[in-house]
């Protein structure tokens, strides 16, 4: 069992360091063992000394369990147990997309990705990326030119800037309703390795990802394959097959790993977003998928189900479930009620 959908059985984080192992094995279903490795004391200690960092800075750390914690996260398997936001922006807004893209950027990804987001102003999505050199620092700059509330997900703590290039565009971010977000620590420095795992918080807060230009290998195309796993739309703008920098895309659209986009118009009626019939979604609003009737036909025989007893109800694995349930949320006809409990709305 995953220690977030064992915690989310808690009323409150801090349960979790003030009830007995006996209670905790009884409420979460987590082992003896697993339990007795965890040294609770050492990690109340380090997580007071965090939380009186952070508030000096403005952070404010979102626990698994917190009513603000972002609810399009917390649906995926591996969501962290905490991420930390500085800056306002609603990370639970009605529609978020993901614009990402290579680092080495042509101009037809910088003219693309301008012009996208420019004709998204009607729908007022926010708009997440992760705040590296290129198509990403494009993505934020393009949004607060639209007046578009953006957030940018970085691959370490909070009290850094990286690329130290863009720390203005950081607090441009900040000063205009987007925030930064972090699963990191306050002080946790940018590894290699951070980058391509922070790339599933940028798909997890997503409703979409969208992918602007992409070599045939990049993170932009990790996070794409990570929004396909967590039930996200996907699409890829087409580039010239004589262009690498585009190759990742026509892969991502070969490989039906992606809607083909050609630019905001097509985005818009694919999600449904300004008044545009989704597809997929809105225009069967009235009706339910075989799968979401029998998920619907469980929840109503209880007042609420956290999310590990709705999947062995229902034998689905719980990352198929979140997709489900993501749809009925949208759909107005299913509620998360936190921690991981749902009932019909």
């Amino acid at each position: 069992m995953r220690i977030n959908t064992a915690l989310s059985k808690l009323a409150t984080a801090e349960a979790f360091f003030k009830e007995s192992l006996s209670d905790l094995q009884r409420l979460t279903g987590l082992t003896v063992r697993q339990l007795s490795t965890m040294d609770r004391q050492s990690a109340l200690i380090s997580a007071e000394k965090e939380l009186e960092a952070c508030d000096k800075k403005g952070i404010t750390p979102l626990f698994f369990l917190d009513e603000r914690y972002p609810r399009r996260l917390r649906q995926c398997p591996d969501a962290p147990i905490v991420i930390y936001q500085k800056g306002p922006a609603d990370l639970n807004a009605r529609r978020l997309v993901a614009v990402v893209g290579t680092r080495s950027c042509t101009e037809y990804g910088r003219e693309i990705v301008k012009e996208f987001i420019s004709d998204l102003v009607g729908a007022t999505p926010v708009v997440v990326s992760g705040l590296a050199l290129g198509i990403d620092a494009l993505a934020h700059e393009a949004s607060l030119k639209s007046k578009l509330s953006t957030v940018a997900v970085l691959g370490h703590g909070l009290n850094d800037v990286f690329p130290t290039k863009n720390w203005s565009l950081a607090q441009n971010i900040l000063e205009n309703q987007g925030a930064m977000v972090s699963e990191y620590s306050l002080f946790s420095k940018p590894t290699r390795g951070n980058f391509p795992v922070r790339n599933r918080i940028i798909a997890g807060l997503s409703d979409a990802i969208v992918v602007v230009e992409s070599k045939d290998r990049g993170g932009s195309l990790i996070t794409a394959e990570l929004g396909n796993d967590y039930y996200r739309d996907v699409f890829a703008f087409p580039g010239s097959v004589k262009q690498r920098h585009s190759a990742g895309c026509n892969a991502l659209i070969r490989q039906q790993k992606a809607h083909l986009v050609t630019g905001a118009k097509d985005f818009l009626n694919i999600m449904g977003w300004g008044g545009l019939h989704k597809t997929t979604q809105r225009a069967i609003m009235a009706e339910f998928t075989i799968e979401e009737k029998e998920v619907l036909e469980v929840l109503k025989g209880y007042e609420h189900l956290y999310l590990d007893e709705l999947a062995e109800q229902c034998c689905k694995p719980t990352s198929q479930l979140m997709g489900i349930l993501l749809g009925l949320e949208l759909k107005g006809s299913v509620v998360s009620l936190g921690g991981n409990k749902y009932a019909v709305h």
